[in-house]
């Protein structure tokens, strides 16, 4: 298990995939600011230390879950081109939207989000939250493994977009770990952001990205652009599991997708010991029939989600795991790059957060002299299939992956907070996670080192109608693995850790005052209290 256990604290918390991420939102807590704040500081912040896996033109969710007991989320992602529907790339000789450069780029939702949070319960100042972001990318912050892998990763694109060269390879070689990378462009940016959170949408930099973007071919006009701006607070969507109410973010996230999987296995996974057969083999069928059901009905602009929740379709579906065995599937999970943070202060007052660039860095695409890294969800998330549900269309959102969680009791008590990046991986490691807080009892550094296993196909555009695998970390016992294979799933062996993701937990005992937490060890994020 986690060979860290759980930190403790009795006042506030805060979790994130990197250290000096976690620091700046403890600092904040301890200086009085509440969760709100706290997640701000850690996003900006991991903007710098996690260039990968997020930035200012990713997209952005969260969960807030308010003293009260009320609970309300944000989300941030943007359109693709308003030219930029089926044909378009379809007549280009085109079979899905490309990864890479100006075609993949949907307009980036992250600052929009950012900003409504703040305005929905923040106490400090955007400058004063991202100062110390703004700091370390003046300075440079230590290059860590994660980020020259990632580097290592998407090299020979990086080295085509001079932003990104010149930051990532410097004198044109991969960076050495804990080499400072200084990134004064971004600086500058962020300290503009702070100031003015809609200029992102209206302004120069917007005119500037448009006209990069339509250089590069991509459809754009200027008007879906200026549209990324507005996001508002939405209420969360809900579901039960094991006598708790589990809040979700809505679309276009998979957010519904784990509150599927929580109805189809509450009252069944709690009945088998932790990680047998029995276990994975429902929760991994449950996540397959979810992929199924998202590819076959569900979009960013239709309700498919809410007929597949529907009591009678939850009870018809129950019946069709209960009658078959594992299914070959036809869709792809993908680990994509994303990260997330979790805090909680000392009024019980906690947020989700999470944000992503879609792949590692994104597009590969950076806008001339600012720094900021353009995400490929259009890529990676519309389909050109004519009149799919989640096809381009202009003014459709593209599925995401992204979506977190906060856990009350019926009353609205706060339970527990989290979530996890990971792609695909995403609404299965986050039913995981939630299996093993509510029906085993784990605390968060048990839960976020539990060995994970992973339906291998999900729905990313780009791997749609790959073979199906079941992807299991070797620390699954391999009787648990020869009984699976039994049962009919393509096992698919992997090292003890690698299936990826960087989940973070705080959970809340109120009895004792007591507040728990733990960031996933498969990074080198931490867990703090206050």
């Amino acid at each position: 298990m986690n060979p860290r256990p759980s930190t403790l604290s009795a006042d506030g918390m805060v979790s994130s995939s990197h250290p000096a991420a976690s620091t700046v939102g403890a600092r904040v807590l301890a200086d009085g600011g509440n969760a709100i704040d706290a997640t701000l500081a850690m996003a900006a912040m991991t903007w710098v230390t996690l260039p990968g896996q997020c930035g200012i033109g990713g997209d952005a969710f969260a969960v807030v879950r308010e003293p009260d007991g009320s609970v309300w989320t944000v989300g941030g992602s943007g359109f693709g081109p308003d030219g930029g529907d089926v044909d378009f790339y379809t007549e280009r000789g085109l079979r899905s939207i490309p990864l890479d450069g100006a075609l993949a780029v949907a307009v980036p939702g992250a600052p929009a989000a950012l900003g409504a949070l703040h305005a929905g319960g923040a106490t400090r100042s955007l400058t004063d939250l991202w100062a110390p972001a703004v700091r370390a990318a003046e300075k440079g912050l230590p290059c860590s493994a994660k980020t020259r892998d990632d580097v290592r990763e998407a090299q020979t694109a990086i080295a085509a977009d001079p932003g990104l060269r010149a930051v990532y390879l410097p004198d044109g070689r991969l960076p050495q770990v804990g080499e400072r990378l200084p990134q004064r462009d971004l600086a500058l940016t962020i300290e503009a952001l702070a100031r003015d959170v809609h200029g992102f949408y209206t302004g120069s930099f917007a005119q500037q990205a448009v006209e990069a973007l339509r250089a590069g071919g991509a459809p754009f006009g200027g008007d879906e652009w200026a549209a990324g701006a507005d996001v508002r607070p939405e209420s969360a969507i809900s579901g039960h599991y094991a006598g708790a109410v589990v809040h979700q973010t809505p679309l276009p996230t998979p957010g519904w997708m784990v509150l599927q999987q929580a109805a189809l296995n509450d009252g069944v996974i709690g009945f088998s010991p932790w990680l047998t057969a029995p276990a994975v083999d429902r929760m991994a069928r449950a996540a397959r029939l979810a992929f199924e059901d998202r590819f076959a009905t569900c979009g960013a602009g239709n309700d498919g989600w809410r007929a597949v929740l529907e009591p009678a379709a939850i009870g018809a579906a129950r019946d069709r795991l209960d009658g078959r065995r594992a299914s070959s599937g036809a869709f792809s999970v993908s680990a994509g790059d994303t990260t997330s943070t979790a805090a909680v202060d000392s009024d019980g007052r906690a947020v989700s957060f999470i944000h992503s660039l879609a792949f590692t860095f994104g597009a590969k695409t950076t806008v001339s002299g600012t720094g900021v890294v353009l995400n490929n969800r259009f890529g990676r998330g519309a389909y050109l299939i004519p009149g799919h549900p989640n096809a381009a269309v202009p003014r459709r959102k593209p599925l995401h992956t992204l979506n977190a969680w906060v856990i009350t009791d019926t009353s609205g008590n706060l339970l527990h907070v989290g979530n996890t990046p990971g792609g695909d991986g995403q609404v299965q490691w986050n039913m995981q996670l939630i299996s093993h807080l509510l029906d085993h009892g784990l605390d968060p550094a048990e839960a976020v080192a539990a060995p994970r296993f992973t339906v291998f196909p999900g729905s990313d555009a780009d791997v749609v109608g790959r073979p199906a695998e079941l992807r299991c970390e070797s620390r699954i016992p391999e009787e648990v693995r020869t009984e699976l294979e039994r049962l009919g799933h393509d096992v698919a062996l992997q090292g003890p850790w690698a299936a990826g993701g960087s989940a973070q937990i705080i959970s809340l005992d109120a009895a004792r005052g007591l507040l728990s937490g733990a960031a996933d060890p498969r990074q080198e994020g931490i867990a703090l209290g206050v």
